[in-house]
């Protein structure tokens, strides 16, 4: 996991929104706000992702509030999905500044200048390491129930090497935290520092304590590829099997089972069960193109020794993308058959 992704993939996709009362002035004449109406507008497109819509009215509205803090946490937003941390840090930055005791605005600042260190020279970051734990550990004080800053800190002492402040002693304290909040986030928290730590059977079992606990597609996936990592196949494909079952409707569950059934030969009637079912429901929004499912029912046709099949499946995904390395390398392995 690259250092701070999972936090902003957090922060932009569990905000806890803070609601602050608009004043606005209202004439006798009980006249409608015109700018509180485009607020409002704003608020629907950036509720709908319609990000480039929402933004400048959100600024427009900025400029004759200047200290509203909704409006400029909603642009801080916009510009961290845009992934222009500078822009990001600046609206993050001021709303620091105007509303101190806010953990909230804390750990967003502390995950741009984290993502803006991701983007940069080494050395350059190094300069930001600071202020980074300044946020998530400022965030945590003013909050004691602050479950994604405690994330953040436990990633950030694990993955920094300890001749800059790394510390996996540090890190454990975060994920103790965590235990006492949240069990699940307590058990993946520490299977996490186990598997970065090289510990895969402590990894192990704190990922199948947080599938007993807690059961989510997050916990299932962690003990799958875990398995997976650690060349343990049969584990994983009985992880996702269970997953899948259970939670039938997570169509990218069934494309990571009809991955593993292709890349190691194993569950192939169940491999291609589960690709048929990714393909006829895909959606952009399951992550994998389809692409890579025409692929995976190559290979598992290649490992049934069906040349017919695999050349059909392996033909599909090069018709979407001729370019597709993969497919290429295996259409010439199928060739062969």
């Amino acid at each position: 996991m690259a250092l701070f992704s999972y936090i902003f993939a957090k922060i932009t996709h569990s905000m806890k929104w803070i609601l602050f009362l608009l004043l606005f002035p209202i004439c006798s004449f009980a006249q409608v706000d015109t700018s509180n109406t485009a607020f409002a507008k704003a608020e629907t497109f950036f509720n709908n992702k319609k990000y480039t819509q929402a933004k400048p009215i959100f600024q427009s509205y900025l400029k004759q509030h200047p200290n509203d803090l909704k409006t400029l946490e909603y642009l801080g937003d916009i510009y961290g999905y845009a992934e222009d941390w500078d822009e990001a840090i600046n609206y993050y930055e001021k709303l620091v500044e105007l509303a101190p005791k806010v953990a909230n605005y804390h750990y967003k600042y502390g995950g741009v200048l984290g993502m803006k260190a991701l983007a940069i020279s080494k050395i350059r970051a190094l300069a930001l390491v600071g202020d980074i734990k300044e946020a998530f550990v400022t965030a945590t004080e003013l909050d004691p129930t602050h479950i994604e800053a405690r994330w953040a800190l436990v990633e950030f002492y694990i993955q920094l090497p300890g001749i800059i402040g790394g510390s996996e002693s540090k890190a454990k304290r975060y994920a103790n935290e965590l235990s006492k909040l949240s069990p699940v986030d307590g058990y993946l928290a520490h299977g996490y520092i186990a598997e970065y730590n090289d510990k895969p059977k402590d990894a192990e079992y704190n990922y199948k304590k947080a599938v007993a606990v807690g059961g989510s597609v997050v916990c299932y996936t962690k003990l799958y590829e875990h398995y997976e990592k650690n060349d343990a196949p049969d584990k994983a494909l009985q992880v996702l099997d269970e997953a899948r079952k259970k939670y039938n409707s997570e169509n990218r569950l069934h494309y990571q089972l009809g991955k593993i059934a292709g890349q190691y030969g194993i569950g192939l009637d169940q491999g291609i069960e589960c690709l048929d079912k990714y393909i006829m429901n895909y959606t952009p929004a399951d992550g994998v193109p389809k692409d890579w499912a025409y692929y995976r029912l190559a290979q598992i046709y290649r490992h049934k020794m069906e040349k017919q099949k695999a050349s059909v499946w392996i033909s599909k995904a090069l018709e979407d993308r001729p370019d597709f390395k993969e497919a290429l390398a295996e259409k010439k392995i199928i060739e062969l058959l």
